[in-house]
Formats: structure tokens, C-alpha cells, sequence
């Protein structure tokens, strides 16, 4: 018999992996993105701390009204602006991408043009 692969635990394995080496300090903090079927996640994390410095998705208000009637590729590079201009107004210049564990491609690409479009470097 033939057995479906769970890709969700695929990717959570992968995560851990890259999550082994990958840190934010409060020099540069991590830059965090969680996509689901529907919606998009990101958040800048000092790992240091433990605490999430700031945070963009597509439920937020603001930016749910930006993203009506386009793809969601293009609300991925929408939340990538919005969470990187939040972090170049808490005076974060820097970061560390982490991709979550999916491949670099699609929506988490475009958060991350969206977030160097706004000033991030990484």
C-alpha cells in the first residue's frame, strides 16, 4: 500500500534543520514567515529575548484593504513592505531570513523583494 507524505511534517523537519544555524540577535533579528492555504505571516523576531519586534499578515486590517482583488503573490509582497517598513521605523536596518522551511520560491519570495523593497538587507 502506498502511503501519502505529510508535507506539512516534511516541512517542519526542514525547519528545524535550518532553525539549528538560523538565529536573530538584536543586531539583526530574524525575519520569521509562516504561509498558510489562504494567508501569509511575517515577523521579525529577537531570539535573544524572545520576543516578536514587529509583524505584518494578510488578516490585518490595513492591509487587507490594499490586497482586495489581487493574487496572492501580491499580497505576499504587500505584507513584505508592510513588515519592513514596521522594522525600519523600529530602527532595524538588517535581518535574517527565514523561510520557514518552504522552498524559496512563490509567496515567500515576495515577501522577501517586498521586505528589500522596503530598505531590509539580508
Amino acid at each position: 500500500m502506498i502511503t501519502k507524505i505529510d508535507k506539512n511534517s516534511v516541512r517542519q523537519r526542514r525547519h528545524a534543520r535550518v532553525r539549528k544555524h538560523v538565529s536573530g540577535t538584536a543586531a539583526t533579528p530574524r525575519l520569521s514567515v509562516y504561509r498558510s492555504l489562504n494567508h501569509i505571516y511575517a515577523q521579525v523576531i529577537d531570539d535573544e529575548k524572545g520576543v516578536t519586534i514587529v509583524s505584518a499578515s494578510t488578516l490585518e486590517k490595513g492591509v487587507r484593504e490594499q490586497i482586495s482583488g489581487k493574487t496572492k503573490t501580491e499580497a505576499a509582497k504587500l505584507v513584505g513592505k508592510a513588515i519592513g517598513e514596521r522594522a525600519k521605523e523600529k530602527g532595524i536596518e538588517a535581518v535574517v531570513f527565514d523561510r520557514g522551511g518552504y522552498l524559496y520560491t512563490g509567496r515567500v519570495k515576495a515577501v522577501a523583494d517586498g521586505a528589500r523593497d522596503a530598505g531590509l538587507k539580508f
